[in-house]
């Protein structure tokens, strides 16, 4: 008699959750996971359940990282006086790959939403207001995706931080719809050095 694959299919059906991966996608990640057992499966296993016991957020700027504040945040060098605000994470990880920001960041969690009942309260706009003042933050670029909800939001912080902070935002290069997350590093840099006043 065959043995069960119980455990193999669930491991199919959790694998197809993640972005990108559809059924068939995740039994051929799955099956080769096996297939290179040692080489893959077990390390990654391992990496896995070190990263579900150690990942957080950091509590200064919503980045995510292995202490309560991320080295981002704790970096010197990178006390500019500019803060990047982004809408989420993977936003955050697509500036630094471009390499063009070296200033700190401000991981909002999300952008305002009726559709959604997501409204300021649910996002990181008050701490947003608190580190201006306490990181003498001279510049505040704003970085949000060139969707409705992430115009509305850049809208939303310029009138609430007004003549507190120079605002800008990221000027061309950025497409109307676009995700950062999707954009390719060149036209990220292009953006981030052609950005503007709001």
């Amino acid at each position: 008699m065959a043995g069960s694959t119980k455990d193999i299919d669930a491991l199919i059906e959790l694998m197809a959750r993640l972005p990108g991966l559809g059924p068939r996608s995740a039994r051929r990640a799955v099956l080769h996971l096996i297939r290179k057992r040692a080489l893959l499966l077990t390390p990654l296993a391992e990496l896995m359940t070190r990263v579900a016991a150690t990942a957080r957020e950091c509590l200064n700027c919503g980045n995510i990282g292995t202490s309560d504040v991320c080295d981002i945040c704790t970096d010197e060098r990178r006390a500019t006086g500019e803060l990047c605000v982004v809408e989420d994470v993977a936003d955050l990880w697509a500036m630094e790959r471009s390499g063009v920001f070296k200033g700190r960041y401000h991981v909002l969690g999300g952008t305002l939403s009726a559709l959604d009942g997501v409204g300021p309260e649910e996002l990181r706009i008050p701490r947003l207001a608190d580190r201006i003042t306490t990181e003498a933050i001279t510049e505040v670029i704003l970085a949000l995706n060139a969707t409705i909800d992430g115009q509305t939001t850049a809208h939303y912080i310029a009138d609430q931080l007004g003549g507190r902070v120079r605002l800008t935002s990221l000027a061309q290069g950025v497409p109307i719809g676009g995700e950062l997350d999707y954009l390719d590093d060149g036209t990220i840099s292009a953006a981030m050095r052609a950005r503007k006043d709001l």
